[in-house]
């Protein structure tokens, strides 16, 4: 992934479906060094995701990663004892009950960053469909500066790029404005439109038909 001011690329972010310890541990096995857990709602969630990305004796990762891709298949020294300092773990709230325990689950020793979810976060607090709503904007002001007042990584998803810059003002420090499928939907709608223009503005000059 590009980031906005200078193209570079940076680490991507992996979501996985569920924060379970076993899904976090294959994923770390792997490589990923940054995961996104979704739908964070209590303390005791955010403190057992850190014990998940973590080897003993702050956490329970299995140590299994010394033979995988992870540690180069044991080829990167000391790999055991540096792994957990290069970990960024992010939180992601999208509810009501994730909003109560912000302040607690920023404070925790290892949480690296919290994102707000606004469209799961506007469906339970009543707004399906509309995280732009006045009522869901004021607790996504709200908990941005929360987070950042525990000295944590503030995020947020947003499609409306006047948001963004909004959100980027309010200190987020990263803001997705886009995903693979809909900007994979975006540039198939533009390249239909294009080729739809294209053969309309032809059309006068051929009596075939396009398939």
């Amino acid at each position: 992934m590009p980031d906005r001011n200078h193209q570079r690329p940076v680490p991507g972010r992996i979501r996985p479906p569920i924060g379970e310890t076993y899904i976090i541990k294959q994923l770390l096995d792997i490589g990923a060094q940054t995961l996104l857990i979704p739908m964070v709602d209590s303390k005791e969630v955010a403190e057992n995701l850190v014990k998940a990305v973590s080897y003993p004796p702050r956490g329970v990762r299995g140590v299994g990663a010394a033979l995988a891709r992870a540690s180069r298949f044991n080829r990167i020294p000391d790999y055991l004892q540096t792994a957990n300092d290069e970990i960024c773990l992010l939180l992601q709230i999208e509810s009501r009950a994730g909003l109560a325990a912000l302040d607690e689950i920023a404070s925790i020793d290892g949480v690296d960053g919290i994102f707000i979810g606004p469209a799961d976060l506007a469906a339970d607090m009543g707004h399906l469909g509309k995280p732009g709503a006045p009522e869901v904007q004021k607790e996504v002001e709200k908990a941005l500066k929360r987070i950042q007042s525990h000295g944590k990584a503030a995020g947020i998803l947003t499609a409306d790029l006047s948001l963004a810059r909004r959100y980027v003002d309010l200190g987020a420090t990263f803001v997705a404005i886009g995903n693979d499928v809909t900007l994979f939907a975006n540039a198939t709608t533009r390249l239909i439109e294009e080729f739809n223009r294209t053969v309309s503005s032809q059309g006068s000059a051929s009596s075939g038909s396009v398939y």
